[in-house]
């Protein structure tokens, strides 16, 4: 396990939001962290890049520092093997009864964490959040100090009975279990435990920030997308819930009707994801020679701000995942006042509101549908972009989501 140091976010202070949250949201933030000065608080993942946790981390914990809270993260470490292994856990907790859990795979899973919890004592903090399935076990290595808490970020509405059987050995003996959605909380856990929280945008981000018309223009020159043509997006890792595939589907159709219409496919490719090597050639495979679609990723110069670029030039985003934990870059487009058709799945059914910031659809053919008629009516994507980014604000940016973290260890 080792500590991160350096992060995204760093130099942020809560005043910087005052435009964005105003002056009353800001006083209300800084009472309540006032009880909480000094405290340490541990954070513990297993990726300090890709994926919404580490990024939600690493524009968090600044803010969090400059409330007072003596805040830190740690990221375990493992052998592919282990992350195959939790890559298998993700799967099955989402609703994948193929998997098969085997004793081999659980002594994997525990004698890796046991190994993280001798290089850190995370006994000696006043609270300690551990993030998803990965590190759950750590909570078996240490005598507590004070309250631990478990925060699931993925859906776990119809879960693999025996993966979760196995894995809820652990979660019981948290102190609070966070989850996005009540939707997602297992019935066989203590109701008074439960605390139900979206995760959350940084609007001062690289990924969300202001950006200008010319260094837009100049990052899709880079790529070679055309600003004078309709783009589509989806931001995604390249896993099996995702719906990639749909999404080549749905350009496939729509360019039947609108042949000058481009693709682009953004995403991470992460060290605690092997499996997304995998879906990202079958991506390749099945878009073949189509040199209107681009797929985007760090192995080619795409970070934060690319990604910023890419979503504030598309004309309409697409979140097509068959089962979406919360969905980060629904809330990212959201916030650049974009429209965004998403699979009526997960947290995606909690941002937008179907017809109003967006469009909630079932399969390809309605989404099709959906992108045809934004196209051809770029006055109603217009509006439902203005309501998109009050949405958001209201509900889904980095300043509320410390607001709820002081509410819970208020609470202790």
């Amino acid at each position: 396990m080792f500590e991160v140091e350096k992060f995204g976010g760093e130099g942020k202070r809560l005043e910087d939001y005052r435009e964005i949250i105003g002056e009353e949201s800001l006083e209300r933030i800084r009472e309540k962290a006032e009880g909480l000065r000094g405290r340490s608080f541990a954070n513990v993942n297993s990726t300090s890049f890709g994926g919404g946790v580490a990024e939600i981390l690493h524009n968090l914990i600044p803010l969090m520092r400059d409330t007072g809270l003596d805040a830190r993260w740690f990221v375990i470490e493992g052998s592919d093997e282990f992350f195959n292994v939790t890559k298998s856990f993700h799967n099955a907790l989402q609703g994948n009864r193929e998997l098969k859990l085997t004793e081999e795979m659980k002594r994997l899973y525990l004698e890796t964490n046991r190994k993280n919890a001798e290089d850190v004592d995370l006994g000696s903090f006043d609270y300690v959040l551990v993030h998803d399935p990965q590190p759950a076990p750590l909570i078996e290595f240490y005598e507590k100090r004070g309250p631990w808490i478990w925060r699931c970020h993925i859906d776990l509405s119809d879960p693999n009975g025996d993966f979760w059987s196995f894995l809820r050995e652990f979660v019981a003996k948290y102190d609070r279990y966070i989850f996005h959605m009540e939707d997602y909380v297992r019935e066989d856990l203590d109701m008074e435990k439960v605390v139900i929280m979206p995760p959350s945008i940084d609007p001062l981000s690289e990924k969300n920030r202001e950006l200008g018309e010319t260094e837009i223009l100049k990052t899709l020159e880079r790529f070679d997308v055309d600003p004078d043509r309709p783009i589509l997006t989806q931001v995604a890792r390249f896993d099996p819930w995702k719906g990639v595939f749909e999404v080549i589907d749905v350009y496939r159709k729509v360019k039947e009707r609108v042949p000058e219409v481009q693709l682009l496919l953004v995403g991470v490719m992460a060290h605690d994801d092997p499996e997304g090597w995998v879906y990202f050639e079958k991506t390749l495979r099945k878009i073949g020679e189509d040199y209107d679609v681009k797929v985007l990723t760090n192995l080619n110069g795409v970070h934060a701000r690319e990604v910023n670029a890419f979503q504030r030039a598309s004309d309409v985003v697409l979140q097509m995942s068959i089962r979406e934990g919360f969905g980060l870059t629904v809330t990212e487009a959201m916030w650049k006042e974009k429209p965004v058709i998403g699979r009526a799945v997960g947290g995606i059914k909690l941002q937008i509101v179907d017809g109003k910031t967006g469009f909630l659809v079932d399969g390809v053919e309605e989404a099709v549908e959906k992108v045809l008629y934004l196209l051809r009516h770029p006055e109603v994507a217009e509006e439902m972009g203005r309501q998109a980014k009050e949405r958001v604000r209201e509900n889904f940016i980095i300043t509320r989501h410390l607001e709820r973290y002081l509410d819970l260890l208020n609470s202790f």
